[in-house]
C-alpha cells in the first residue's frame, strides 16, 4: 500500500495531481482544484481512476527528482532490460488544463507500459470511450478528456481502461498529453509537450530566481515556496491549504477533512513568508483575495472560503471510496465553514496591516473594513468559539482567539498612532486591547504551572500558543511565556515534535482516535525557542524537521513518530509556510557559505 510520502506534487496553479512511487497518477480534480476528481485511487482503488506509466513487469522507480527550481518531475527506472525516464508536469494552461507525460529511452531497450482508468465525479462515472483524429476521446454528462502520443503509438481498449505498450531506445521519446475540457465545447487547441516542457522549465526557474533567501537550505525553502505557488489558484490569488481531501490524521481513522479551501487562519503567516523571500505580486494577489473574501456583514466572516471566494461549502460523504488506508468516511466539502473562530478577525487586521507596512499598493475601503471589524469585536470577542483547531466538541473561551482579538486592536492602534489621518476610535481601542490583554493573563493563565491554558479554566495546552511571543503579546523573555513553551514540549512533545494540543482529544474536538505531531506547531516551537534566545535548540529543531520532508522535499500536516510516516492532507501549505518563515528567522541574515 502508498503511504502519503510516496507522492510527488504536479501542478497548473489552477489544480494539482499527485504522482505515485509506481509511475500512477492516482489523484488529479480537473478543472480545479475543488473540482470532482477524474482520477480518485489514491481514496480508493484503481477502478476509480489513475493513470500509471511504467516500464513492463516494474513496481517501484529507481528515483525520481524535480528538475533544479521547477515543479517538473523526473521518475527514472532501472530495467535488466535498461533504462527509461518518465517527465510529468501541468503546463500552466492557456485555456484547458492539460497533463503532459514524457517518456525517454535511457539505456538498453526497454517496454513501456501505460494504462489510463478515467473516472469522473471522483471515482464513481466511467466514461463513454470512442476514437477521433487519432485521438481517444472520454465523454461522461459535463467532462470530456483527449488522450493523444506524440509520435502516435496504438491503444486499446480493455477492462474499462485504455492501454498501450511500445519500446523506447536511447534518446527516443514518447509524448502522452491528456487534456480536459467542458463536453459542450469544442477541443481546445493542442499544445506541443516537448514546447511545453521547455516553456515549464523556464518559467519556473525565472519565477524562483526571484526569492531573496540566501541562507542555509535555500533548496528547502525554495522548494516550499514553489509549492505554495503550485497551490495558488492564480485567476484569483487564493491558495488551497492542500490539494486533497481526506487523507487521514490517524491511520484508518476518521479525522478526515476536504482541505482543497482557502483558510483566512493562514493568511498572515503567508503574506509574512512572501513578503521576506521577495515575492510581493504574489503577495498582493493574496491580499487581494482575501480583501474581495470577507467583504460583507463583519458578523458573516468565515474562517474559510471557496477559491474564488465561495462562501458555501457544504460537507458531504462519499461512500463508494474505501479511503486511504481504509479510513472513511472520504469527505467533500467542509462544515468547519460555518463555524465561528474569532482569532480570523485578527488574522484579517493583522494582514492588511503588514500589507500596508511591507509598501504593498494601498486599495481603497482597506482601513474601513478594519475598523468595522475592530466595532464588531468590541462586544463579540467575549463570546465562546470553535477556535483555529475546528473542534467539533463545543465552543470555549480559547486562549489564542482571546490573543489575536488582541492582535487585532493592537494592530489597529499601531496603525492609527502611526497615520492620525486614518481617522477612528484611538482610545476605545487602546481600551479594548488593555482589557483583552488583562483578561487573558487572568484567566487563561495558570499560575501553578507557569503556562498558559487552551482555554479559560482548563488545564489542556494548545500549540498555538507558542504564537504569543510572535504576534507581540508577551516579550519572548516573559517568565510566562518560557514557561509555557517548556509546559508545552513536556506535555504535548513526542520524539521532540508538538502536537496540536491534548492527545487525549475527544473531549476538545469531539472525534475518537488520536493524530500524529502536527508540523507547523513544531515550526512554531522553533520559533519560539529561537526569540527565547535558545537558537541551537531551535536550529536542531529545524534540522529534524527538514527530514520529514519526503524524497522530493514535500511536507504532509502532520508526522506520526511511531509509525514514521506522514500524515493528513497533502501537501499542506502550512507546513511549506512554516518552514519558510523558521528558515528566515533563524539564517535570514546569513549566506549558505558561511554556515557550512
Amino acid at each position: 500500500m502508498h503511504r502519503i510520502e510516496d507522492y510527488a506534487l504536479i501542478g497548473d496553479e489552477q489544480t494539482a495531481a499527485l504522482v505515485g512511487a509506481d509511475g500512477s497518477v492516482d489523484w488529479l480534480c480537473l478543472p480545479r482544484f475543488d473540482s470532482g476528481a477524474c482520477f480518485a485511487r489514491l481514496l480508493g482503488d484503481e477502478d476509480n481512476g489513475h493513470w500509471r506509466i511504467a516500464p513492463l513487469g516494474a513496481e517501484r522507480y529507481t528515483r525520481r527528482a524535480y528538475r533544479r527550481d521547477t515543479l517538473v518531475l523526473d521518475t527514472e527506472w532501472e530495467t535488466d532490460e535498461g533504462a527509461v525516464r518518465v517527465t510529468d508536469l501541468m503546463p500552466q494552461r492557456d485555456r484547458a488544463p492539460d497533463l503532459v507525460r514524457i517518456v525517454e529511452g535511457v539505456r538498453g531497450e526497454v517496454t513501456v507500459r501505460s494504462t489510463l482508468r478515467l473516472r469522473f465525479d471522483y471515482g464513481s462515472v466511467v466514461p463513454w470511450m470512442r476514437r477521433a483524429d487519432g485521438h481517444r476521446v472520454a465523454v461522461a454528462g459535463p467532462d470530456s478528456a483527449w488522450l493523444r502520443s506524440v509520435p502516435e503509438v496504438p491503444t486499446w481498449g480493455e477492462d474499462l481502461g485504455t492501454h498501450s505498450e511500445f519500446t523506447v531506445g536511447p534518446g527516443e521519446r514518447v509524448a502522452f498529453v491528456l487534456t480536459w475540457h467542458p463536453s459542450h465545447e469544442p477541443r481546445p487547441p493542442l499544445v506541443d509537450p516537448y514546447s511545453s516542457l521547455r516553456h515549464s522549465i523556464a518559467d519556473w526557474r525565472a519565477w524562483a530566481s526571484r526569492c531573496r533567501y540566501t541562507g542555509p537550505h535555500r533548496d528547502a525553502v525554495v522548494r516550499s515556496l514553489i509549492t505554495l505557488k503550485a497551490l495558488t489558484y492564480s485567476p484569483t490569488g487564493g491558495i488551497v491549504a492542500a490539494p486533497t481531501t481526506s487523507l487521514p490524521e490517524e491511520p484508518g481513522g476518521v479525522r478526515n477533512w476536504d482541505y482543497r479551501f482557502c483558510w483566512l487562519r493562514d493568511s498572515t503567516l503567508t503574506l509574512s513568508a512572501l513578503l521576506a523571500a521577495g515575492y510581493q505580486e504574489e503577495a498582493e494577489a493574496w491580499r487581494d483575495w482575501l480583501l474581495r473574501a470577507v467583504a460583507g456583514d463583519p458578523a458573516d466572516l468565515q474562517i474559510m472560503y471557496g477559491l474564488a471566494g465561495e462562501r458555501r461549502l457544504p460537507e458531504s460523504e462519499l461512500p463508494w471510496l474505501s479511503g486511504f488506508g481504509g479510513a472513511t468516511p472520504v469527505r467533500v466539502g467542509n462544515d468547519a465553514v460555518n463555524q465561528l473562530q474569532l482569532d480570523v478577525y485578527g488574522e484579517v487586521v493583522d494582514s492588511l496591516a503588514l500589507a500596508r507596512r511591507s509598501g504593498l499598493p494601498p486599495r481603497p475601503d482597506v482601513w474601513a473594513l478594519q475598523t468595522v471589524l475592530l466595532d464588531f469585536l468590541r462586544t463579540a470577542w467575549r463570546q465562546p468559539d470553535e477556535g483555529l483547531w475546528e473542534v467539533r466538541g463545543g465552543r470555549r473561551h480559547f486562549v489564542h482567539s482571546k490573543v489575536m482579538v488582541w492582535v487585532a486592536a493592537d494592530r489597529a492602534v499601531g496603525l492609527l498612532e502611526e497615520s492620525p489621518d486614518l481617522g477612528g476610535d484611538l482610545d476605545g481601542w487602546r481600551a479594548l486591547r488593555d482589557e483583552v490583554h488583562r483578561d487573558v493573563c487572568e484567566k487563561g493563565y495558570d499560575k501553578e504551572r507557569n503556562t498558559f491554558t487552551q482555554s479559560y479554566g482548563s488545564r489542556e495546552l494548545d500549540a498555538a500558543l507558542l504564537l504569543i511571543p510572535r504576534v507581540g503579546f508577551l516579550p519572548p523573555d516573559d517568565p510566562r511565556v518560557l514557561g509555557t513553551i517548556d509546559a508545552i514540549r513536556a506535555e504535548l512533545g513526542q520524539d521532540g515534535f508538538v502536537r496540536r494540543y491534548t492527545p487525549d482529544a475527544a473531549p476538545v474536538d469531539g472525534l475518537p482516535g488520536e493524530e500524529g505531531t502536527f508540523l507547523v506547531c513544531s515550526f512554531w516551537l522553533a520559533d519560539a525557542l529561537h526569540m527565547a534566545g535558545r537558537t541551537d535548540q531551535a536550529r536542531e529543531l529545524f534540522e529534524r524537521l527538514l527530514g520529514l520532508a519526503n524524497d522530493v522535499g514535500l511536507l504532509a500536516e502532520e508526522y506520526d513518530a511511531v509509525g514514521g510516516r506522514l500524515l493528513g492532507n497533502f501537501p499542506q501549505a502550512f507546513s511549506h509556510i512554516g518552514l519558510v518563515n523558521t528558515a528566515l528567522a533563524l539564517f535570514g541574515g546569513e549566506k549558505a557559505e558561511e554556515a557550512e
